[in-house]
């Protein structure tokens, strides 16, 4: 049986373990999108602390795209060292990396509801919430862009090194808001039924294969349901599975939520593991579970009963940067510590 610090092998990555850092915006790049030594030093040491894949942060592919404007880009060249630098570091401490790649949306410039730099854009001129800026509805030239946005972006994380690419369909954000009817009331092709809501989602991912190396690894990160009366559910996301994996996506990342300011009625330790574990059986393809996972063996009883293939953690990882080094301690595992370190492993 698998347990939390068994290799896991997908394409031609392998991970150390099933240990994953959920992308968590840090808010901290300058107003061109570029990485600054504080991402150095924050993805690092989750490297040394013996994370088995890093998810970097949401990464817009396009400037008006961001969720503020201390978000990281890769819609320009210029962007692409910086971010292969913490790659090579990240890389050298025996960690995979992943960048998320994301658009906002109606949620861009959340700090200040809509008001940004440029307008936000959406399925439908809805906004977010009471107080929120109207976003432009996309007119259907427009959605070439955006696939156009997400490719080109891909290209640039292919020069930067990464391992995998993960699409940011989660959390209310630009590809949610076209899968969710709550945010989607378009009459054409791109609205209505759960296939036509889903239609820039996979243009996106088809677009992304197509220039994405055949050996490193393509997730989709979904909200699994809106938690709303009207909104997507697990069945829905089930069936959307089931069309990413016809497409050559590898793990399906399953968070909730997201896509209009409710919150579920009940947050518990694991509460959005089930997601993962019936994305994982009814379709056939790997998961990532996440949601408030923090005890080494809470993580270690979803990878040996098989409930999911990985497990991320978002900010237990950011109060602890060494947890998969001490959960290894708690499970009577024997991994590797930095040499540097290895003073005080006993």
């Amino acid at each position: 049986m698998p347990n939390l610090f068994s290799p896991f092998t997908l394409r031609g990555v392998t991970l150390r373990n099933r240990i994953v850092m959920s992308p968590m915006a840090m808010y901290s790049a300058g107003e061109d999108g570029v990485a600054t030594d504080w991402h150095l030093a924050h993805y690092a040491a989750r490297a040394v602390g013996g994370v088995g894949l890093i998810i970097g942060e949401a990464t817009a592919v396009e400037a008006r795209g961001r969720i503020t404007t201390g978000d990281l880009g890769l819609w320009d060249d210029r962007q692409v060292e910086p971010l292969a630098r913490i790659v090579r570091l990240c890389h050298a401490q025996g960690a995979a990396m992943a960048v998320q790649l994301g658009h906002a949306g109606r949620k861009a410039f959340t700090d200040h509801r809509g008001v940004g730099p440029q307008r936000p854009v959406a399925p439908s001129a809805i906004p977010f919430d009471e107080g929120w800026v109207t976003p432009q509805a996309l007119p259907l030239a427009e959605l070439d862009t955006i696939v156009e946005a997400f490719r080109a972006a891909a290209t640039r994380a292919g020069a930067a090194g990464y391992d995998a690419v993960e699409i940011h369909a989660a959390h209310g954000y630009l590809l949610h808001q076209f899968l969710s009817p709550l945010s989607n009331r378009r009459t054409d092709e791109y609205g209505g039924s759960l296939e036509n809501r889903a239609r820039l989602l996979l243009r996106v991912v088809d677009a992304v294969r197509a220039v994405w190396p055949a050996e490193k690894l393509l997730l989709v990160r979904v909200s699994a349901t809106d938690w709303a009366p009207g909104g997507l559910s697990v069945d829905d996301m089930v069936q959307v599975a089931r069309w990413l994996q016809a497409r050559g996506v590898d793990l399906v990342d399953c968070s909730s939520g997201g896509a209009v300011p409710l919150a579920p009625t009940r947050i518990g330790p694991g509460y959005q593991v089930p997601f993962a574990e019936q994305v994982r059986r009814e379709v056939g393809i790997a998961t990532v579970a996440v949601g408030l996972i923090r005890a080494p063996e809470q993580a270690e009883e979803v990878i040996f009963n098989e409930r999911a293939d990985l497990v991320a953690l978002g900010r237990e990882l950011l109060r602890h940067p060494y947890w998969a080094l001490h959960a290894a301690r708690r499970l009577r595992q024997d991994v590797p510590w930095p040499w540097q370190y290895e003073r005080a492993k006993e």
